[in-house]
């Protein structure tokens, strides 16, 4: 009695057919005749034969068909946030025609045994921003020779950035205020250091994430002195909490607008500042970024700016192609578009 799984040639064999032509049945690249496909798949079938094995494809290509996808610490977050969601989507799409699929590495896990960017059996890297010890691992993959890509983070030379008009289009939103007659201005932040520190961001601190410093630097080129609080995460219930530091104060410390990082962020502020009894945008106006669908937002539109997050997605999952063949990617900068909402007014007299 024998274990020994049936091979393509079994299958040619007990059909009548050449090795060859019943390959392309499975792979689906060469047309065949409908009576030819229905033999091959009956031999299959009897000899209990299910397909080539990927495995020994990937050993032939030299490629395990992998591109690995370094994100935050938690992966809640990520699935929770829909522009991760939609820049997800946007790479998946791009990397797909590589016959590649996505693996989501975790910088920190805290697991043993999980797959790093240095363990993982990736052909490709795309970097979910850039932290100091993300950089510090470059060196060894790129020995490797595994191409690498970043979004919206340095990554270092010679690395592709797609990244974002972050610091202009912020500065769009601020001006924005300004011509509405706002003078009291805060800044609620994505996170400003890999660790997710909340709080108050000191004065002349360099904040280590390169997408909140560039939206805060946009924010202060109009506003120099507002004053900035850092979240942990692009959710709701972070923009809540921070709307609740910013509205506890007395009425004239409080911020008459609030510009956010997010649209998330700006969902929670405002239901702070209704908690606080103020009303938007007649008492607080308040500004997104991002440009999605957030749920219970309603009868709010929210004055914002709108990013393509699918096509920064495929941006990245390109310049992977272009990299696996051997070619140059260069870096690319997407723009965003600012859309008013009903969220911001005139400052209150």
């Amino acid at each position: 009695m024998t274990t020994r799984r049936a091979t393509i040639s079994d299958v040619a064999r007990e059909a009548g057919v050449s090795p060859s032509t019943a390959s392309v049945v499975f792979s689906g690249k060469t047309p065949v005749s409908d009576l030819t496909r229905q033999r091959v798949q009956a031999a299959a079938a009897e000899l209990g034969y299910t397909g080539p094995d990927p495995r020994a494809a990937s050993l032939r290509r030299g490629r395990s068909g992998i591109v690995g996808v370094v994100v935050g610490s938690s992966l809640q977050d990520l699935f929770l946030d829909p522009v991760q969601r939609l820049l997800m989507d946007g790479l998946s799409e791009a990397v797909a025609p590589l016959g590649a699929g996505l693996l989501l590495l975790r910088r920190n896990s805290g697991v043993e045994n999980a797959p790093t960017l240095t363990t993982a059996p990736v052909d490709a890297a795309v970097l979910l921003s850039c932290d100091s010890a993300t950089r510090a691992t470059l060196t060894e993959v790129q020995a490797r020779g595994i191409p690498v890509v970043v979004i919206e983070g340095d990554a270092g030379y010679g690395v592709p950035r797609i990244a974002l008009d972050n610091r202009e289009a912020e500065r769009q939103a601020a001006e924005h205020l300004r011509a509405l007659g706002h003078t009291r201005v805060a800044a609620v932040t994505l996170w400003q250091d890999e660790h997710g520190t909340r709080g108050f961001i000191p004065a002349g601190m360099v904040i280590g994430v390169e997408v909140t410093r560039e939206r805060l630097d946009g924010a202060r080129d109009v506003y120099p002195d507002a004053p900035a609080y850092a979240t942990a995460a692009s959710s709701i219930d972070e923009g809540l909490a921070a709307g609740r530091v910013l509205f506890a104060g007395p009425e004239g410390d409080r911020p008459t607008a609030v510009l956010a990082q997010s649209d998330l962020l700006a969902a929670g502020v405002i239901r702070a500042a209704e908690e606080a009894g103020l009303r938007v945008p007649a008492d607080v106006s308040v500004t997104g970024f991002d440009g999605v669908p957030v749920d219970g937002l309603a009868p709010y539109e929210l004055t914002t700016l709108v990013q393509d997050a699918a096509g920064k997605g495929r941006a990245a999952g390109l310049a992977v192609a272009r990299l696996l063949e051997g070619e140059a990617a260069g870096s690319v900068l997407l723009t965003c578009r600012f859309r008013p909402g009903n969220t911001t007014g005139p400052a209150p007299r």
